[in-house]
């Protein structure tokens, strides 16, 4: 999040008081099958630490500094945390049973939105939990995108809003799937992102809030 250290408790209190309608965060397994709430596939971008968040433990990971002094969370210390929506994106695919495993442990169906740039993870996902609404995620595509997401069960396509075209979006809602633009930072993507009627948008400044419906 652009205001607050990324995928820490801090920001998505913060993303939360700001009125947002979803928390967006990023999941990756720890050495131990823990699921560590962070973007990259290492920590040295967002914490003081160095290595491979999949070759560090949950103990490991939590004693590195995430900003401001926040801890690395886990997933279930989100979910405790806040009470919005939430978007969980599976950066690793080993994360996706994990996952399913919590959300169909603490009855989560009707608050998880499960995303993923990983086709076989949205696929795995959907057949694990078809109550669960899944989304893939795309930076850049082909022509076979919508039908990409009809296939793995997806009912959200995610696409660069820098790369969006009317022509997919049309496309796309026209097979019945909802679509969002990431990132949405800019009045000109803001902008693009009403022309093309967009059903909603990530942003990493909760204060666009109250422009239109948004993720943080």
């Amino acid at each position: 999040m652009g205001v607050e250290p990324e995928n820490t408790l801090r920001s998505f209190v913060h993303a939360e008081r700001a009125g947002m309608d979803a928390i967006e965060l990023d999941l990756h397994l720890s050495k131990d099958g823990a699921l560590a709430v962070m973007h990259d596939a290492d920590v040295d971008r967002t914490t003081d630490g160095t290595g491979a968040v999949a070759g560090m433990t949950l103990a490991e990971l939590r004693e590195l500094d995430a900003g401001q002094g926040e801890r690395v969370p886990v997933f279930e210390e989100v979910l405790d945390a806040v009470r919005s929506p939430v978007q969980a994106e599976i950066k690793d695919v080993a994360a996706a049973r994990a996952l399913a495993e919590v959300i169909r442990r603490r009855d989560l169906a009707d608050r998880i939105e499960v995303s993923s740039f990983h086709d076989e993870a949205v696929a795995e996902i959907a057949q694990l939990l078809p109550d669960v609404r899944t989304v893939l995620i795309a930076s850049r595509w082909r022509a076979d995108v919508v039908d990409r997401a009809k296939a793995v069960g997806a009912a959200t396509l995610a696409l660069n809003i820098r790369r969006l075209t009317l022509e997919v979006v049309e496309q796309a809602h026209g097979a019945g799937l909802r679509v969002i633009g990431w990132v949405v930072n800019t009045p000109e993507h803001l902008r693009l992102a009403r022309a093309f009627e967009l059903d909603g948008a990530t942003t990493d400044f909760p204060e666009i809030r109250r422009a239109g419906r948004f993720t943080a």
